[in-house]
């Protein structure tokens, strides 16, 4: 039986190289490749991940915001960055440090342009994102003649895209909606073009739609999820390797009466002689509380146990009445065969969500 030192998130970059190469392969052979490498890369480490993905030669990376540009740019990232949620208050910065800002509305538009004349710039880099139905952000397609007549009038910014971001590109029940997207966006990209006299790229496709929708993977594709081992889809993920393992130990182990109770509140009831281990991981470590009273579980020696209890901010409790196992042995959350979307199932939730809130407490292992 395998010993464990303490909790840890093993991010595995062979099995990103592989997510890249097959998504790479999905490819139109002329369509650039953005990896999504916000909220520290899905969870495991931007850095790392940025620096592994730029030596495979990918074409773009993008943040949410600015502050996580700068922490890449730190870290000596050269590949162009997208921010996609960026705020006036950070434009300066964002110039200062070369990333290049998603322009989503009107006022977005007027501070980066007052911004970059501040700057003295010349022709900066900017995209142009539009709304085809997510209603988050984004231009609508009346704003196309505002839009260009704003670049028009300063030679301070150019627009180096335009962009817009699929609803449910996953979901085969919304087919027509997406589609209903794709032409939208297809029709705004067009006129926007023949307003301005030349050709921004154009992107639309996140990971399900570089799957699902080759047709409109257009000059660039963004791919999030897909390069962290989901691919939104049963028959996807086995194409793809998750390239995270969370792991901790069994700190103590009770042996509890009929009629105990385990943890806060005393949530758990014991009905006989039960045994139950504690772990050195909770809600503070991204284990939210939602997970406790047997709504998840860990793996203990190829054998599920269940949470008990009510999940507390640095431990939580699991029952191994039926399970041979030691204090020390290695305890897994999740991994290439137990996954993430599986545990984010007991929580009714996805994957993007027990990834994104493992804390940055959390010891992080590179395995090359």
């Amino acid at each position: 039986m395998s010993k464990a030192q303490e909790t840890v998130l093993e991010i595995d970059l062979s099995a990103l190289t592989h997510n890249f190469n097959y998504l790479k392969s999905k490819l139109q052979p002329q369509t650039k490749f953005l990896a999504v490498v916000k909220a520290f890369a899905y969870g495991s480490d931007a850095v790392e991940i940025a620096k592994h993905l730029q030596k495979l030669n990918v074409d773009y990376f993008a943040v949410a915001y600015t502050k996580e540009g700068v922490a890449l740019r730190d870290a000596g990232i050269r590949t162009p960055i997208l921010v996609l949620h960026p705020q006036s208050i950070n434009f300066k910065t964002l110039i200062d440090r070369c990333l290049e800002p998603s322009l989503y509305s009107a006022h977005v538009l007027n501070e980066f342009i007052k911004t970059a004349e501040g700057q003295y710039q010349k022709h900066y880099p900017v995209h142009i994102k539009f709304n085809t139905g997510l209603n988050r952000l984004g231009f609508g397609e009346s704003d196309i003649d505002a839009i260009v007549s704003k670049l028009q009038n300063t030679s301070s910014v150019i627009a180096k895209s335009l962009f817009s971001h699929l609803a449910a590109s996953e979901d085969t029940a919304e087919l027509n909606f997406t589609n209903f997207q794709i032409e939208t966006f297809k029709t705004i990209s067009e006129t926007f073009q023949n307003k301005v006299n030349y050709q921004p790229w154009l992107h639309l496709c996140n990971t399900s739609g570089v799957i699902n929708y080759p047709e409109a993977h257009l000059d660039m594709a963004r791919c999030g999820i897909g390069l962290y081992g989901f691919g939104n889809s049963a028959d996807e993920d086995q194409n793809l390797k998750p390239i995270a393992r969370l792991k901790s130990l069994i700190s103590q182990i009770h042996t509890i009466k009929k009629d105990e109770t385990v943890g806060y509140n005393r949530a758990y009831k014991a009905e006989g002689i039960e045994r139950t281990a504690t772990i050195p991981i909770g809600h503070a470590d991204g284990i939210n509380r939602i997970y406790g009273n047997g709504k998840g579980f860990v793996v203990i020696n190829k054998h599920k146990a269940p949470i008990i209890g009510n999940v507390c901010m640095d431990m939580i409790m699991v029952n191994i009445t039926n399970i041979d196992c030691n204090e020390g042995d290695e305890v897994i959350i999740f991994d290439n065969i137990y996954k993430a979307s599986a545990f984010a199932e007991g929580a009714n939730t996805i994957s993007y969500e027990i990834l994104t809130s493992i804390s940055q407490r959390v010891t992080r292992s590179i395995i090359y």
